[in-house]
Formats: C-alpha cells, sequence, structure tokens
C-alpha cells in the first residue's frame, strides 16, 4: 500500500495481475475495486487531488468489495 495525500484516503495499493484496486480511506475501512486497468491506477495516485480523482473516475464505476 502507498500512502497518500489526501483528507479522505489513506492509501492505495494495486495487484497488476488481477486488476484490484485496493482502496484505505482514514477511518480504516479498505475496499477492492475489481478490473481496474493499470492506467487509471497511475492517474489516480498522480492526481493533483486524489480524492477528486477517486470520486469521479474509480467510486462507483468499479465493483466493490470491502474488505
Amino acid at each position: 500500500m502507498l500512502a497518500v495525500e489526501s483528507s479522505a484516503i489513506r492509501a492505495i495499493g494495486y495487484d497488476a495481475a488481477t486488476g484490484t484496486l485496493y482502496v484505505t480511506f482514514h477511518d480504516g475501512d479498505t475496499y477492492a475495486y475489481a478490473g481496474v486497468p493499470a492506467r487509471e491506477h497511475r492517474a489516480l495516485v498522480t492526481a493533483g487531488s486524489v480524492g477528486a480523482y477517486f470520486n469521479a473516475h474509480v467510486r462507483d464505476r468499479y465493483d466493490c468489495t470491502p474488505l
């Protein structure tokens, strides 16, 4: 997991073999997002606003499972 600068998101991880994006929020909850392309992961971790990018491009666009 990579720690990120965000008021909502604490860390982001990615499994390229399965296309699974892992997002841990500051409240401690972690979610796995399935079928996320590697380019989407790269864009997320390099975004000027990680939270805004997540909300616009990941949340509600990929199947999500709480861990």
